[in-house]
C-alpha cells in the first residue's frame, strides 16, 4: 500500500509525450495504452524517481501551486496508485 514514505518510480518502458500546453500523454508501448496527464500530473510524473517519497512531491507541489488543497497528499496518492494498478509505475526502494 502506497504511504506518505513511499518512493514511487516510473515504468522505464513508458513514454511521456509532453504536448504545447503542458499537459501529455503517457504511451505504454507494450499496450498500446495511453493515459492522458494534465500539468499538475505531469509535475508528479516527473517527481517520480525512486528517490522523491509522497510527502517530498507534495512538499514540492506546494511551492509550485497557489492554492493547494488541505488534502493534496490524499489526491498525489490516488494518482500514483492508479498509476501504479495501471503498470505506468511502481515502487522504488
Amino acid at each position: 500500500m502506497l504511504t506518505e514514505e513511499s518512493k514511487p518510480v516510473v515504468n522505464q518502458r513508458i513514454v511521456l509525450r509532453e504536448e504545447s500546453d503542458d499537459w501529455a500523454i503517457l504511451f505504454d508501448p507494450d499496450t498500446s495504452g495511453t493515459y492522458g496527464l494534465n500539468p499538475v500530473a505531469v509535475y508528479i510524473w516527473k517527481c517520480l524517481d525512486g528517490k522523491n517519497t509522497i510527502a517530498d512531491i507534495v512538499r514540492k507541489l506546494g511551492k509550485e501551486c497557489k492554492d493547494m488543497p488541505d488534502d493534496a497528499v490524499n489526491h498525489v496518492k490516488a494518482f500514483v496508485d492508479e498509476l501504479i494498478e495501471k503498470g505506468y509505475a511502481g515502487y522504488g526502494t
